[in-house]
């Protein structure tokens, strides 16, 4: 078990270091409008940007599955 974490720690390290030197590659070598097309005009935060679009994606698929579950419940116990 010990062993097994381990190696997920290092896969995670290592995942986190390539993509960080790809998005530096990415920012190096490339002509700004290029780099505005890949990572839009705030290429500061797009990881933080990505994670909260994720997020908000989540939230409103929760939000509709959760408005499905209590309409099929409620029809339930009104027949």
């Amino acid at each position: 078990m010990v062993k097994r974490l381990f190696w997920i720690g290092v896969g995670i390290a290592v995942g986190v270091v390539a993509v960080s030197k790809a998005q530096s590659y990415v920012k190096a070598n490339t002509p700004k409008t290029a780099r505005e097309f890949i990572l839009g005009p705030d290429q500061t935060n797009v990881a933080a940007r990505t994670l909260n679009g994720l997020f908000q994606e989540f939230q409103q698929a929760r939000i509709q599955r959760e408005s499905e579950l209590n309409a099929r419940y409620a029809e339930r116990f009104r027949a």
